[in-house]
């Protein structure tokens, strides 16, 4: 987002404008202390000025990098949301406009229908109830026409319709034409509508092979559009979702009041953050073309777009629910994962403690300083109280600045994978809806009726039973086997017909099943087999859809069935896969109400094993959706799950159930839980003090413990950036060197160990702003690593315990304790520090 402007859409973030007007409130205030300490105390603060600047002007461009930030992260999250389902809009015409593809080449060749059009037979009813029967089961379609070649309409099924002529060019296009014609614009097919979505093909006589007429399928486009806005449209109403044609025109609105069909309207393939102008208000867009689906790549031009006000784009849908959610032990091991769901979040964060841990710095030194100090130095201590002050109020807003930007990328996350998984099951129930329609359509299929209706077949009849099946198959390439059985269950014909080395021809269907197709009442019913292993899909699992065959005489005898064997493994995968955006960080699933797989893009969870996962989520109501933040194979992930519910009468109304539901994880990293204190000790209680024996003792952390060293022997504490790594020497305390500046511009070295690998035997995780505390005994100086500073407060010399340990013969590290309140300080001995510390020879640097 190189070229993003944050000014053009901060006056839309109320949060962020706050947030920006409170920095510069505060800004101010440093530069107030900063001008109190240039006049009341100009000696003494000399030493800290300079770094004040510095911190004031860092704080500076922190503030401004954070709202740019805070803008930037709204606007992004807002163009990933809109642009997901702009893909989806697109993405879920085109695999539905691919069946209507297999659809027309299929229905074009029907035998019956070809006699008809080739004036072989001239039953009109016959064939009005041959197709009324086609869209019964396959309810897309709200026309159904056949035409002679000169534009005479032979038959067709709209009831409503007057259609006797027509002089489209579409159907001298599918005279010329052995594929099909997918047309898109005005037609006098069906005059009643703007625009028509018709797939044409035409049709041969079926003994001469010659032309004979054209069947033209009419798409009922605006009814499914409607259906596709409904299920994943904005429930809030805040966005518009749109189909739109090559010329960037709208061919379909989810709310067309507010952006009507026709109208040309900006586009945003790039997703660059900015916005465009559409009836004079300003839009954020994306535009997504379509991806293709077994090479279809829909009609040309198409894309799916997003569009939402600039005005109504920010408010959050999700206002602070991600974190008040989540223990707070997982909300801060989650955060340390930001680096990889959002590097800007994690570069502000470090760009915060960088300056939190100099302003503790700066106080810190000055109250070193300071320590048993009287007259004009106490002026110095008032400002030091100040900048305290101030800094724990910056601390305060850039920590809610950034649990707000945290908040806004969960919720974004959150919203994603809620979104993607309703877009997986709403995939898979149109997909399965049309293996429900082919399975009752195929056992229509005269040649099937009469073949199982016959007392015996001959060997030229299976021969034809197999070509017809073997033909549909070739269309329809999501079966991996399609069969017939006579009424005792014994398969006569196959395609694919070996398994395992041994054909399937002469093997039965299992009694359950077959007793359940024969009941069957009428030809609108069908049986799909629960999901489970089968022999016919090379003992895997799958669905296997079932219809029962009529007699041609007399329809309420069956006489057999069809079973169309679903290529589960293949089409769930690729539903599965192509639904992620990002494939490396992220796994889906479908599974059952028990949560058991159906499919995964997890290796480690194959089919027929068990998801763990919330049973209050394996009993949300059907369509019902739901994400949380959730601990996945060890790692903290978004989770997002949605419960199926159906497609048109599909489990609807057809009086099949079977429950799916769609999970998404993004994993965002490993959960941690390393049982360092992380909590910053507060202020220490008061220890009263006795007259004449007050002490000073510099305070700092190590693994959220305190510890303390005596403000006589403390310098200051500078940054370990500030060291220079070396690798002289064997002792794995000693990690670098220090260049100390005296006074004059002198120089000199000090060694620099890790006191905390001296505490706990495990050297310290660092970074540039760790601090280092530099320490001098007589004429010796060196750095010490610490965790974090703290403070420098006085206490009595009374109030100082021996430590309930025996000393060595040299003493000990840890000779002293303070209890002061809740917290115990643990007094580190200088002097045993430095015998401990400088046993070896001290650096023979040469400064050159």
């Amino acid at each position: 987002m190189d070229s993003f402007q944050s000014d053009i859409f901060l006056p839309y973030m109320r949060d962020v404008m706050r947030c920006e007007q409170s920095m510069q409130g505060l800004n101010q205030m440093w530069r107030m202390i900063e001008s109190t300490a240039r006049m009341n105390c100009t000696a003494e603060a000399q030493t800290i000025l300079p770094t004040m600047a510095a911190t004031r002007s860092s704080l500076d461009k922190l503030e401004q990098e954070l709202v740019a930030c805070l803008a930037g992260e709204k606007v992004a999250n807002v163009l990933d949301e809109i642009g997901t389902k702009a893909q989806y809009v697109i993405d879920i015409v085109v695999r539905n406009l691919y069946e209507r593809t297999a659809d027309i080449g299929f229905l074009a060749t029907d035998h019956e229908l070809c006699a008809f059009v080739a004036g072989l037979q001239d039953d009109r009813d016959a064939v009005l109830d041959r197709l009324r029967a086609y869209r019964n089961k396959y309810t897309v379609y709200d026309e159904i026409i056949l035409l002679n070649p000169q534009g005479k309409v032979l038959a067709h099924i709209d009831r409503n319709s007057s259609l006797e002529y027509s002089a489209d060019a579409l159907i001298a296009q599918s005279l010329a034409s052995d594929a099909y014609v997918e047309t898109f614009r005005a037609s006098d097919l069906q005059p009643r509508k703007e625009r028509a979505l018709i797939y044409s093909k035409r049709m041969m006589h079926p003994q001469t092979h010659a032309v004979a007429g054209v069947l033209c399928l009419c798409f009922s486009f605006e009814e499914e559009m409607a259906s596709i806005f409904r299920t994943h449209g904005d429930p809030r109403a805040r966005a518009n979702m749109l189909l739109l044609d090559g010329d960037n025109r709208v061919i379909a609105s989810a709310n067309p009041r507010w952006i009507p069909v026709g109208d040309e309207v900006p586009v945003n393939p790039a997703a660059c953050p900015e916005p465009v102008m559409y009836g004079g208000r300003a839009y954020l867009a994306r535009t997504v073309s379509a991806a293709g689906y077994q090479g279809y790549m829909g009609p040309p031009g198409w894309q799916g777009q997003v569009m939402i006000p600039v005005d109504v784009a920010f408010v959050s849908t999700r206002k602070h629910e991600a974190l008040a959610m989540l223990e707070p032990a997982m909300a801060e091991g989650l955060l340390a994962h930001a680096s990889s769901f959002c590097p800007q979040l994690h570069d502000i964060m470090r760009a915060a403690e960088g300056a939190a841990e100099t302003i503790r710095r700066v106080v810190w030194n000055g109250q070193v300083m300071t320590a048993g100090r009287h007259g004009e130095l106490l002026k110095l201590k008032t400002v030091l109280g100040q900048i305290s002050e101030t800094g724990t109020a910056s601390n305060k807003l850039f920590a809610q600045s950034i649990r707000d930007l945290y908040e806004t990328v969960l919720a974004s996350n959150l919203n994603n994978a809620e979104f993607i998984a309703s877009l997986l099951v709403d995939l898979l129930d149109r997909n399965l809806y049309e293996r429900a329609d082919d399975c009752r359509w195929w056992a229509l299929t005269p040649e099937l009726r009469a073949a199982l209706a016959a007392p015996q077949r001959s060997e030229a009849t299976v021969a034809q039973l197999h070509g017809i099946l073997d033909y549909i198959n070739k269309l329809y390439t999501v079966y991996t086997r399609i069969f017939v059985y006579d009424r005792s269950g014994t398969i006569i014909a196959s395609t694919n017909a070996p398994v395992d080395g041994e054909s399937v021809i002469g093997a039965s269907i299992d009694e359950r099943t077959l007793e359940r197709v024969l009941a069957l009442n009428g030809e609108q019913q069908y049986h799909a087999t629960p999901f489970e292993a089968s022999a016919l899909y090379g003992h895997d699992h799958t669905y296997i859809y079932h219809a029962a065959i009529r007699h041609p005489e007399q329809a309420a005898l069956a006489v057999g069935g069809i079973g169309i064997v679903f290529d589960a493994t293949v089409e769930f995968s690729a539903m599965l896969r192509g639904a992620l955006p990002d494939p490396a960080s992220m796994s889906a699933f479908f599974i059952d109400r028990a949560g058991s797989v159906i499919a995964s893009t997890d290796a480690a969870r194959p089919v027929g094993t068990q998801l763990a996962i919330d049973p209050a989520l394996l009993a949300l109501e059907n369509g019902r959706s739901a994400a949380r933040i959730v601990v996945h194979d060890g790692s903290y992930a978004i989770m997002g799950c949605t419960v199926s519910n159906g497609y048109r009468e599909f489990k609807r109304t057809d009086g099949y159930r079977e429950d799916v539901l769609g999970v998404v994880f993004h994993t965002l990293g490993a959960a941690t839980g390393n049982g360092i204190r992380t909590s910053r000790p507060q202020e220490l209680a008061h220890v009263p003090l006795e007259s004449g024996d007050a002490r000073e003792f510099a305070t700092f952390l190590i693994d959220g413990d305190l510890f303390a060293v005596a403000a006589e022997n403390v310098l200051e504490a500078v940054p370990a950036a500030n060291i220079s790594p070396v690798s002289v020497g064997a002792r794995q305390e000693r990690i670098g060197i220090l260049t100390i500046h005296g006074d004059e511009g002198s120089r000199d070295f000090a060694w620099v160990f890790d006191l905390g690998y001296l505490v706990r035997g495990k050297a310290s995780v660092t970074n540039d702003n760790s601090p280092v505390i530099i320490i001098r005994r007589g004429t010796q100086t060196i750095g010490v690593l610490v965790n974090e500073l703290h403070g420098v407060p006085e206490f009595s010399v009374s109030a100082l315990t021996p430590t309930p340990l025996l000393p060595g013969t040299d003493g000990m590290l840890v000779p002293w304790v303070i209890k002061a309140g809740s917290e115990l300080i643990q007094v580190v001995d200088a002097d045993y520090l430095f015998r401990l510390l400088t046993a070896q020879e001290a650096p023979m640097l040469a400064y050159g």
